[in-house]
């Protein structure tokens, strides 16, 4: 049995509960996502010795580097960043990077979708085109206003887009 079809259960369990708590909460646990991980670093040395090892903690490395950079630029939560790496240290750094992808794009459709059923759909987009634009003039980082930790900031969860994506990855790798 190949660490994919062993991954697969107790991915698609974490990602339903974390969407869930996400949704309900806005926040993505530590007790969920830290076993989680440290149980995929387990399971992969377990499973494939020292090659698993490697292949786990790139997983992780992967999702933390991508993640960890709108993480700095306050776009995303922390919580979210150590869903990615707990996924990540169950499915390595090539399906992850699937997994980033794909999340990415879900996470898009969602954003458009979770603006429009709330009405700042146009708000939505200047923010948006503000946001890039704003990376020419003021470098990267974070946007004055368009931040997590600013009240009047529209968020949304993002661990319904880690779910979508995550599971895509298993269909095309």
């Amino acid at each position: 049995m190949d660490m994919h079809s062993i991954a697969w259960w107790p991915i698609v369990t974490l990602l339903v509960i974390a969407t869930v708590v996400d949704l309900y909460s806005r926040r993505i646990p530590n007790w969920l996502v830290l076993p989680f991980l440290a149980a995929g670093v387990i399971v992969t040395t377990a499973t494939h010795g020292v090659k698993g090892l490697g292949q786990s903690l790139a997983g992780i490395a992967l999702a933390v580097a991508v993640t960890g950079v709108l993480c700095w630029l306050r776009g995303m939560g922390m919580g979210d960043l150590k869903l990615c790496a707990a996924v990540g240290g169950w499915i390595g750094p090539a399906q992850m990077g699937t997994a980033l992808v794909a999340t990415g794009l879900a996470g898009g459709l969602l954003a458009l979708a979770w603006a429009a059923c709330h009405g700042s759909l146009s708000a939505s987009l200047d923010g948006s085109s503000d946001l890039v634009s704003g990376f020419w003039t003021r470098g990267i980082r974070p946007h004055p206003r368009l931040v997590l930790d600013n009240p009047s900031a529209r968020t949304m969860p993002y661990a319904p887009a880690i779910a979508i994506g995550t599971i895509f990855s298993f269909f095309t790798n």
